[in-house]
């Protein structure tokens, strides 16, 4: 089990430092030179990426969850014990804000960190935020949340279903998440990972750290959606964990 949960300590780490970092470092450059529309393409790349790399490095040995909605919504999807699931998420966030962690300590390199405006640092946020010209209604974020975390799960259950070939289930999964923030940055700067959004609000503190409900509730709802969803109406044989 330690195995298991180191796994998914540095996978869960891979992703926000890489994801996050992408859209931490590059936000430097790309609004001062005009370029927010490959802002966004690059961070979803990077997403997309760690997650992909990930699921090959050590989804073998945990099956890959990187995030504790997956977590949720595979167990609901009767694909992971729920004896197993307070150990996974602890890990994942211990993971996420250790990441976070190191990429404070890095941008603090170049000075003391501005975490003014909406997006700081890569948060999530909902409500007067503008970001990208526009600003969302809590409730509109909510429902972006919610429904991509559930078409995420439905993927992940998909592509690593028994009748599936698995061998390139990383590479669905990594560009469903891909397609999920070229979707979602706009809207939320897209979680679908509370791991990822805690981590991000304990360095940045304030309105991140008020909302962080949201990014809690709507991804494990909309994951635990998914997997029921892909359980009793998509799943051809019973692949449920006793």
């Amino acid at each position: 089990m330690i195995k298991k949960l180191f796994a998914e300590f540095f996978g869960t780490f891979w992703l926000v430092f890489g994801g996050c970092g992408s859209a931490v470092f590059a936000s430097q450059i790309a609004p001062a030179s005009g370029q927010l529309g490959i802002l966004l393409i690059g961070v979803a790349l990077a997403f997309g990426l760690t997650v992909l790399t990930m699921a090959y490095a050590v989804g073998h040995i945990s099956g890959g969850h990187f995030n504790p909605a997956v977590s949720f919504g595979l167990l609901a999807g009767g694909r992971f014990p729920a004896k197993d699931l307070i150990s996974y998420v602890v890990s994942q966030c211990l993971g996420a804000i250790a990441a976070a962690g190191a990429l404070y300590a890095i941008l603090s390199g170049s000075g003391t960190p501005d975490f003014s405006g909406p997006g700081a640092f890569a948060t999530n946020f909902y409500g007067d935020a503008v970001y990208f010209g526009k600003s969302y209604s809590m409730g509109a974020a909510f429902l972006t949340e919610f429904l991509l975390t559930a078409f995420f799960l439905i993927i992940i259950m998909g592509a690593t279903d028994k009748y599936a070939n698995g061998k390139f289930a990383g590479i669905a999964i990594g560009l469903g998440l891909t397609l999920i923030h070229l979707i979602s940055i706009p809207i939320t700067n897209t979680s679908v990972n509370p791991a990822r959004s805690l981590s991000q609000a304990v360095f940045v503190g304030g309105n991140a750290l008020s909302q962080l409900w949201l990014f809690w509730a709507a991804p494990i709802l909309g994951g635990v959606t998914g997997g029921l969803i892909y359980k009793f109406l998509l799943q051809r044989d019973s692949e449920i964990v006793k």
